[in-house]
């Protein structure tokens, strides 16, 4: 994601804090190396020549007292940034029990259909009764797309193949709607923003009444997304923004920059395929992460995402009833699996953002991972209820591996984390967690320290 701008930051901050002398060479290659990483991200031209030249002149002040040079830099360059991407974190307003609506508008093929699903995944994991709408009436097998996402994320889609009025569809679903605390309503898109999408949109907008009115907008659209935000704008009032396929282009600078320039907040990025390739915008937490200083707050987001509140309440039980087995520890590994890829995850952990771990290593867990739910899937109802049985009696070891495809080295290294997160539960130091709410900073230094020597890959 942006790497050119990523690296050229970690390259500024470097070179700010290995300087013996902050002279103006050194402020005018860091200034070059940003400018230059900013147009490559397609962010306008004059809006980065206005960001370097208010950083020599911010950086050339010497009437700053008790912070030194290299701190007051670190924190122009920061700021600036900073102000680029939107300064702060913007949040939709929800209430439980409340019947709020959110129209997703934009133009055909920015994603609204895939982002309707993962935005209903999303609240849906946070307690909402959540439903989405299709009234996209014209591109072929929307329908069937909307449905078939439904089925996948568990959320309940309402569409009409037959019918080609959108308004009609919805009228004939309204009542049925009430019972939700939110709709997500999915929009016909257009290749350009013609007189027959305002007018359908209006008319829409004006019936539904919907609470928010989103645009999505795909990152690759660079700086033309400025022109669509003040469009969109205009035509509807649009609350804010959705960037998607932020994983694929460097362009996303532009149109990150363009939403923040016609003060159209952007709520949510996506960054994949997956449900779980979805999170909100947080300007701070992006820099960060492009800093390799990692975003705890957006990985503890997304294991919330990804983790299923009713079999996490029943994970809390069995653990406190000792009465986890590999079964359960399956479920958490494909609730890992939910979250995304483990580069993702890794990038998202303070300390290890910087880290260079080999992607064929990573993969390799990856695999690994895959190897034991199989392995598991393999074992008799008594192996899974007590997985000692299969260390004792080799014979089961070479059932179990040839039956699933692995190793008996996999299947003994499987037993080993297993016996080793049961140690953990029985230990006590996951004593009163409620897993869907992650683990306090306290409760994650005293599993390290237990642990941390004995994990191996």
């Amino acid at each position: 994601m942006l790497n050119s701008l990523s690296s050229a930051l970690k390259k500024g901050f470097d070179k700010i804090a290995g300087a013996i002398f902050i002279d103006t060479k050194t402020i005018e290659l860091v200034v070059k190396d940003l400018q230059r990483a900013l147009i490559q991200a397609d962010v306008n031209i004059h809006l980065v020549k206005e960001i370097g030249d208010k950083i020599k002149k911010e950086a050339a002040n010497e009437k700053i007292k008790g912070i030194e040079k290299k701190e007051h830099i670190t924190k122009i360059l920061h700021d600036e940034i900073l102000h680029l991407l939107g300064d702060e974190k913007h949040e939709l307003t929800l209430e439980k029990g409340k019947n709020n609506k959110i129209m997703l508008t934009g133009l055909y093929g920015a994603g609204k259909t895939t982002t309707t699903s993962k935005l209903a995944s999303y609240y849906a994991k946070r307690g909402f009764k959540t439903a989405m709408l299709g009234l996209d009436v014209y591109r072929p097998a929307a329908s069937e797309q909307l449905e078939q996402l439904g089925k996948q994320n568990k959320i309940q889609a309402f569409t009409d193949k037959n019918e080609k009025d959108p308004l009609a569809i919805y009228q004939k679903y309204e009542n049925e709607l009430k019972d939700f605390d939110l709709v997500i309503i999915d929009t016909a898109g257009r290749h350009s923003l013609d007189e027959e999408l305002v007018s359908e949109i209006k008319n829409l907008n004006d019936k539904i009444k919907p609470d928010y009115k989103i645009l999505t907008i795909q990152a690759d659209i660079g700086q033309a997304a400025k022109d669509q935000a003040s469009k969109f704008q205009e035509t509807i009032d649009i609350n804010g923004v959705i960037i998607t396929r932020m994983d694929s282009t460097a362009k996303a600078g532009g149109a990150l920059t363009a939403c923040n320039e016609t003060n159209s907040p952007v709520y949510f990025i996506g960054t994949g395929e997956k449900a779980s390739d979805f999170e909100t915008f947080n300007p701070k937490s992006f820099i960060s992460r492009m800093l390799g200083l990692g975003d705890l707050e957006g990985l503890l987001e997304k294991v919330q995402s990804a983790v299923d509140e009713k079999s996490q309440k029943n994970l809390k039980s069995k653990l406190e009833e000792g009465k986890f087995d590999l079964r359960d520890f399956q479920e958490q590994i494909k609730q890992m699996g939910n979250m995304g890829s483990f580069s993702k995850m890794i990038e998202m952990i303070p300390g290890l953002g910087k880290a260079k771990v080999p992607d064929n290593l990573l993969g390799a867990q990856e695999d690994k991972l895959k190897k034991w739910q199989h392995a598991i899937d393999s074992m008799t109802q008594e192996e899974i209820e007590n997985p000692e049985i299969i260390e004792k009696e080799t014979s089961r070891l070479g059932r179990i591996a040839k039956g699933s495809g692995t190793t008996t080295s996999d299947i003994r290294q499987l037993i080993k984390q297993y016996k080793m997160l049961k140690d953990l539960t029985q230990g006590g130091e996951l004593q009163d967690l409620d897993p869907s709410q992650g683990f306090s900073q306290k409760q994650m230094m005293k599993i390290a320290k237990k642990f941390g020597k004995k994990v191996k890959f």
